[in-house]
């Protein structure tokens, strides 16, 4: 038998609290053990209606009022109608038959939730009614004494509810129809406190710039319409004892395997193209910022380096784009190797020097960009580029979802009025039609098209395109032919969860763009204002770099990050063959780990006929540890050029600790890069110790992205320990 106080104990436990519905099961299972070993808690009424017996109506009162006294208002909502459903639903199932000429005039079947009477109700009804709407009466009266929250500053422009006026759990809203018919008899009180609710506006500096976003609310998507009253048939309820699974990430990223040592004597040759792109960078900040240590192949170790600003000694003039500057210094993380530091600095253009900029704005605005990291910080960050450019320069914006749209077609700059409108109006909705998009924005640059000028698609999306053509390699194909006309194309990734990153390396390699992931307004700021120069202003076109080691002075050599970027040695000399493009200013640092001969640290066997290759006296230049290839083209040109450098002992810096600033800040990010992939070089050495390089390599931090950088490691190192 359950009796009254068990049956409260499992009513204490089960009543439940907003989203829990789980509890909501166990409340209805109580009830239906209460019915089944005591008694009906319903019975009719003597003109046919409907009433509770004065013992489960004397406890239920008891039980709501103290539930909604010790729960916040919201609680209120969810419980009053999963209370009132569990308590009529078992009279379809169980009806407690009396007698007599009484009937039930109504189902609950035809009316969810609802009951209506031929007569006045018993007068025992009306009083549970009445302490009901008592408890609601006193629930809107907290509200309105300042425990409830503030209206927004505008209402939300479509009347959206989940069922019982809950956002639902991914944050998105849906679209009903109030039930005009349904007549308010029980569920009025329900319906009055969900109509005084009012949802709260969202926080100031969501997106501030200190890089801090303030977690979405989910009450605060309710909207201020009357919403559809609750249906009896509740969704499926997750076991108490079992955890909410969560949504699936469907993030794809390029898996690749790290970097292997080579032996200089059989491969002397290392190519591969340059890499600007900072998408990975911000990747891993958002990981260990919610928790988590990333994902190996999130982790590429170039753009965590590449991120950073460095004082490299640029050119002189924009007749030579860019100066590269090699050393050669000890490892930090091993004593018996040695690390060849490749540091390209890129002309800086001034302002003034500055080509007109024609831009297309390609904005994804498919249903699974209504998230607040996506479109609405997109939104934000387009009206910070805007602000950057210069009066005669074109913005135009092309949107997809389903079918690509223009939304405004080309317009100066000094139109901004017109522009950030349009730019504000953008709401999302629909599948992700990214093909044609592609196809609309270049067809609207290349009518705008200026000569001798900047002529740039940039893509802003949070995933796939699910439309179209939607293979990386179709994609890739088209880009390739849109490029031949002198339009390039980069990538902007917002959102995570639906993020295709290995797209986006696709496209915006073989787009003569960079691929960057914004996830907060400072990194729009970073990305679209303080470097904009260098993400829009291309100075040097299919950048590759081929290291030649020799092995007289090298036995090993291994080239740290890059992965995705290797070519083949015959690739070098092939200027059909695309690479990565610099902008202005842009710098650029890959660092080699090499072992010098005799040094002790080889980890290859020599091979047992191989002395003689070069061991005979004849080897010319024979002092240098490698010779250093640079090949590029000018914006405008299809055929490259070379710069050569040979690294000789006039490289060699005497310790680390002698190395620059920038250097040994540059070495602990890819010290940083390779622990956070768990790779063997670094398995020793903890992050305390990249922690000590990194802050007294810090330097000038204008922008405090080195601070943050310091941040992250401690981070990782109490996620991972300091292993």
């Amino acid at each position: 038998m359950v009796d009254d106080n068990e049956l409260r104990k499992l009513s204490n436990a089960a009543v439940p609290a907003p989203g829990e519905s789980a509890k909501a099961r166990a409340f209805e299972a109580a009830l239906r053990a209460y019915d089944q070993e005591n008694i009906s808690p319903v019975t009719q009424g003597s003109a046919g209606g409907l009433r509770l017996t004065e013992r489960a109506q004397k406890l239920w009162s008891e039980i709501m009022q103290k539930k909604l006294i010790a729960t916040p208002a919201l609680a209120g909502l969810v419980a009053l109608p999963i209370a009132g459903y569990a308590t009529f639903h078992m009279l379809r199932e169980q009806p407690s038959p009396v007698g007599g000429d009484e009937k039930i005039t109504e189902t609950l079947a035809d009316k969810p939730a609802t009951l209506k009477t031929t007569t006045a109700e018993p007068k025992q009804a009306a009083a549970a009614l009445e302490k009901d709407k008592k408890a609601d009466v006193d629930v809107e009266s907290r509200d309105a004494s300042g425990d409830a929250l503030a209206p927004p500053a505008s209402p939300p422009q479509s009347q959206t509810t989940a069922v019982g006026g809950l956002a639902p759990q991914d944050g998105r809203t849906q679209n009903v129809t109030p039930n005009a018919d349904a007549p308010a008899t029980v569920n009025e009180s329900q319906s009055a406190t969900l109509r005084a609710y009012k949802p709260a506006p969202a926080p100031k500096g969501e997106f501030a710039l200190d890089g801090t976003t303030s977690a979405p609310s989910r009450v605060a998507r309710m909207p201020a319409a009357e919403p559809k009253r609750m249906s009896p048939q509740q969704p499926a309820a997750i076991p108490a004892d079992q955890v909410a699974p969560q949504e699936e990430n469907r993030d794809r990223v390029q898996d690749f395997k790290t970097n292997p040592v080579h032996a200089a004597l059989e491969d002397p040759v290392s190519t591969f193209s340059i890499d600007v792109d900072t998408a990975s960078y911000s990747f891993v900040r958002g990981s260990l910022k919610q928790g988590y240590l990333p994902q190996a192949d999130t982790v590429r170790v170039e753009e965590m380096i590449n991120y950073f600003p460095y004082d490299w000694k640029g050119p002189d003039s924009v007749s030579t784009p860019f100066n590269s500057t090699v050393s050669v210094m000890p490892t930090p993380w091993n004593a018996h190797t040695k690390l060849m530091h490749v540091a390209i600095k890129g002309f800086d253009v001034k302002p003034t020097e500055q080509p007109k900029a024609n831009l297309v704005f390609l904005i994804d605005v498919s249903g699974s960009m209504d998230e607040p990291d996506k479109l609405p910080l997109l939104k934000s960050a387009f009206r910070l580029l805007v602000s950057k450019l210069k009066a005669d320069d074109t913005i135009s914006i092309v949107t997809y979802a389903g079918d690509a749209g223009t939304v405004l077609m080309p317009t100066k700059v000094a139109e901004k009025d017109k522009i950030l409108n349009a730019i504000d109006n953008l709401r999302p909705g629909g599948s992700t039609a990214g093909e044609a998009g592609i196809k609309e924005a270049y067809k609207l640059a290349q009518q705008s098209f200026i000569k001798d000028g900047v002529n740039r698609v940039m893509l802003a999306t949070d995933g796939d395109f699910n439309v179209g053509q939607t293979d990386d390699d179709d994609l890739k194909r088209l880009i390739e032919s849109e490029r031949k006309t002198g339009v390039f194309l980069s990538v902007f990734g917002f959102g995570r969860g639906n993020l295709n990153d290995e797209m986006m390396q696709t496209i915006a390699q073989n787009g003569n763009g960079t691929a960057a992931y914004i996830d907060t307004l400072a990194e729009a700021e970073k990305v679209l204002v303080e470097d904009a120069s260098s993400t829009l202003f291309t100075i040097a076109k299919d950048v590759k770099i081929q290291v030649e080691f020799n092995p007289d002075k090298v036995s090993e050599y291994r080239l740290i990050g890059y992965e995705t970027r290797a070519l083949n040695r015959e690739d070098f000399n092939n200027d059909r063959v695309d690479a990565g493009d610099i902008g202005s200013g842009h710098s650029v640092t890959a660092i080699y780990e090499i072992t010098p001969k005799g040094g002790g640290g080889e980890q290859i066997d020599p091979l047992r006929y191989g002395q003689a290759a070069v061991n005979n006296g004849g080897v010319a230049n024979a002092d240098e540890y490698a010779f250093v290839k640079i090949r590029y083209k000018l914006p405008n040109e299809d055929v490259s050029k070379l710069i050569t450098t040979p690294v000789t002992s006039a490289n060699e810096v005497a310790s680390f600790d002698r190395a620059s600033t920038d250097q040994r800040f540059s070495v602990a990010v890819a010290a940083f890069g390779q622990k956070l992939r768990d790779e063997d070089a670094t398995g020793k050495f903890g992050y305390d110790k990249i922690m000590e390089i990194a802050t007294a390599a810090r330097g000038a931090d204008p922008f405090g992205y080195r601070s943050e950088f310091l941040s992250l490691v401690r981070l990782a190192s109490a996620l991972g320990g300091n292993r």
